[in-house]
This record gives structure tokens, C-alpha cells and sequence, in this order.
């Protein structure tokens, strides 16, 4: 069974950007996975507008932005303009939700959300029907090269019986400590979408580790 792949770019080389986005552009990975954090939501920053704007510029796959900040409903319209064609923004710590999902898919782009490990998903059931992807994470958020949690799976197969039973298509996507241990498992319970860093830009082959993620059954 093959899914979408999205190798995130904060495993990348930060002294040279534009090689990791040679990798992703030649690979089979369908999206890029860009983690935008301010150090308040998360104790960790990363990319902003200018670094968006370049990558989208560049990047000839789906920019999937990964939101973990305070507020990002004022992000948004920046966010579009700077390239980005999807959105996820975390259920923890923001309200308004319902409005806010409904923005980023008014101005264009797939709405995300995104749920932090220890966040059930009988808390989100009223936002399923809103969102083009849910995703889970599978890790604490905030940077990237931790252990995968095993739990994740079993919070996958509840994701996909869920949408079975309110007759929904949200994608279901997994980030966090993905890798070639646990794509099988992971595509099994029912995952559409899985980011990897680590696993992607670690290995002594991305193409090749890439092309493996996305085909192994």
C-alpha cells in the first residue's frame, strides 16, 4: 500500500537548504513537511517567512506547514502568501477552532489538525467534519530525532474506524520518530500521510529510504 510521504526539512541541512531540497524535489515524496515554531508553544523556533517564501519558490512538492505557536490564526493570510499550500495548526491551546480551520481552507489552502500524543480524539469528534487532514503526533512537539511512541498506532486504527463511522475522508497523517521500523504498522492502522526527518535525511540513500517508506506493505 502506498501513502504520501512528507520528509520534514527541520531534519535538513541547515548549512545547505537547498541540497536537502534537491533530495526531496528528485525523491518520490509528494509533500514537504515545514515545521514553523516560536518558542512559546513549543521551546524551540525554527522557520519563518523568508525561509518559506524561498523553499516554496524552490520546492516543487506540496508545502505542508506544521504550525506550533501561540495565536496562529494571525499567521495566516502571511502564511498563504509565503508559499504554503497546507496548514496545520494543534488543538491544544487554541481557540475558535471551528473559524480558524474554516479560514485556512477559505483562502486556499488544506486544513490540518494536529493532535499532541496525550490529546484523546473523543475531544476532537465534533472538528472531524472541518478538517482535509488529521495529525497525529507520535512524538512530544518541538524538535525533531525523538522516539517514536508506540501508542500512535492503536491512535491510528481508533482515527481510521472513527472516519469509518461518521463517513468522513480526512487523511490521516503520523509525525514523529517515523521510520522504516514502523511505516508498515503505522499504513496498517490506516495512515495516509507520514512525515519523516531523521529517517529520510540520516540515511546514507533519501531517494532510496523514501521510495521504501512509500512502498513497503
Amino acid at each position: 500500500m502506498s501513502v504520501v510521504i512528507s520528509p520534514s526539512i527541520l531534519a535538513g541541512n541547515f548549512l545547505n537548504l537547498q541540497e536537502s531540497f534537491d533530495i526531496i524535489n528528485s525523491s518520490e515524496a509528494e509533500w514537504v513537511h515545514v515545521d514553523v515554531m516560536d518558542g512559546v508553544f513549543v521551546p524551540n523556533i525554527s522557520f519563518g517567512f523568508p525561509v518559506l517564501k524561498a523553499v516554496s519558490a524552490y520546492c516543487t512538492k506540496f508545502i505542508d506547514v506544521h504550525l506550533m505557536i501561540e495565536q496562529p490564526n494571525r499567521y495566516f493570510s502571511m502564511l498563504q502568501e509565503a508559499g504554503a499550500q497546507g496548514l496545520s495548526i494543534h488543538f491544544e491551546g487554541n481557540q475558535h477552532l471551528h473559524r480558524d480551520l474554516a479560514e485556512i481552507q477559505r483562502l486556499g489552502m488544506k486544513a490540518g489538525l494536529a493532535l499532541n500524543p496525550q490529546t484523546s480524539l473523543d475531544t476532537v469528534k465534533e472538528l472531524l467534519p472541518s478538517i482535509d487532514h488529521l495529525l497525529l503526533m507520535s512524538v512530544n512537539p518541538g524538535f525533531g530525532g525523538q522516539k517514536f511512541i508506540e501508542d500512535t498506532v492503536k491512535k491510528v486504527a481508533q482515527a481510521s474506524a472513527l472516519r469509518d463511522s461518521l463517513a468522513l475522508n480526512f487523511t490521516i497523517q503520523v509525525d514523529g520518530g517515523v521510520n522504516l521500523d514502523n511505516c508498515v504498522r503505522l499504513k496498517s492502522a490506516g495512515a495516509d500521510n507520514l512525515v519523516a526527518g531523521s529517517a529520510v535525511f540520516k540515511s546514507t540513500n533519501p531517494q532510496e529510504t523514501i521510495a521504501k517508506l512509500k512502498t513497503s506493505i
